[in-house]
């Protein structure tokens, strides 16, 4: 088994190596990665400019490249890059994350962009994270990582993502694991006012996720995560609300022209 390691962290991300470690003993590691952090960056593409690669040493990769873009970049750069050398990516994991990566944050998310990035090219992908900026618990997000390399998606959907959020918690004090839906991720959010050296106005982003009281944990994963438990979570790239077709159908907007 082949697998594409990505991230949103940066190459010389803690977790990142984590990941790669933990999945050497059953698989061919190749890791491609942005050259710096690229958190919160989206499914966005880099266009207009050229992207610049270059091979890196990495422990335990049989390759590994670092770009100058943005992780949606690493994977549609990299599975092409490595096509070209013969090698056939079987699927693609994304982390470890330094940050949790649920409900809405999946949105913004460079990690579960990466992810579905390689379901869109047709691969069942992966997305680990750990709900700390800081993290120092790494064995279970490994432990996950490494069930799900061995999963057979086949049985259950080939371009099925997997969206793992663990809590930095060691794993004698993790309750259990939940399969969930996303839930919503609100923040107190803050724009700083800063003024730079030119004179001009500039604005500062932070924000700490709200805690919500009596929060279902067995459908969604915010509430799993307050509740102490693992969250996994399946997505997939198609937006549409199936459920308001019809409905829709039903209203002006479908007339005729």
């Amino acid at each position: 088994m082949k697998l594409l390691i990505t991230n949103d962290d940066g190459i010389d991300a803690t977790g990142l190596k984590q990941l790669a470690g933990a999945l050497t003993d059953i698989a061919d590691i190749y890791v491609v990665a942005p050259h710096t952090q690229r958190s919160a960056s989206g499914h966005g593409i880099t266009l207009g400019r050229p992207v610049v690669v270059e091979k890196v040493d990495f422990q335990g990769a049989e390759q590994a490249f670092t770009l100058d873009g943005l992780p949606v970049d690493c994977v549609k750069m990299g599975l092409e890059l490595l096509s070209e050398q013969g090698v056939k990516i079987d699927k693609v994991f994304s982390g470890i994350n330094h940050g949790g990566n649920m409900g809405t944050d999946s949105i913004y998310s460079g990690t579960v962009a990466a992810a579905i990035e390689g379901s869109i090219c047709g691969l069942p992908s992966v997305a680990v994270s750990i709900n700390s900026l800081d993290p120092i618990q790494f064995e279970t997000a490994k432990k996950l990582a490494l069930r799900a390399a061995k999963l057979d998606f086949e049985k259950i959907d080939s371009k099925m993502v997997l969206n793992i959020n663990v809590p930095n918690l060691p794993e004698d004090e993790i309750k259990g694991i939940k399969v969930t839906g996303l839930g919503p991720r609100e923040y107190n959010e803050e724009y700083k006012k800063k003024y730079l050296d030119d004179g001009s106005l500039a604005y500062v982003y932070s924000g700490y996720p709200v805690h919500y009281e009596e929060f279902d944990c067995d459908s969604n994963d915010v509430g799993a995560f307050q509740a102490g438990y693992v969250s996994i979570s399946p997505l997939d790239f198609d937006l549409c609300n199936h459920k308001l077709i019809d409905s829709l159908r039903e209203t002006d907007m479908a007339l005729d022209l």
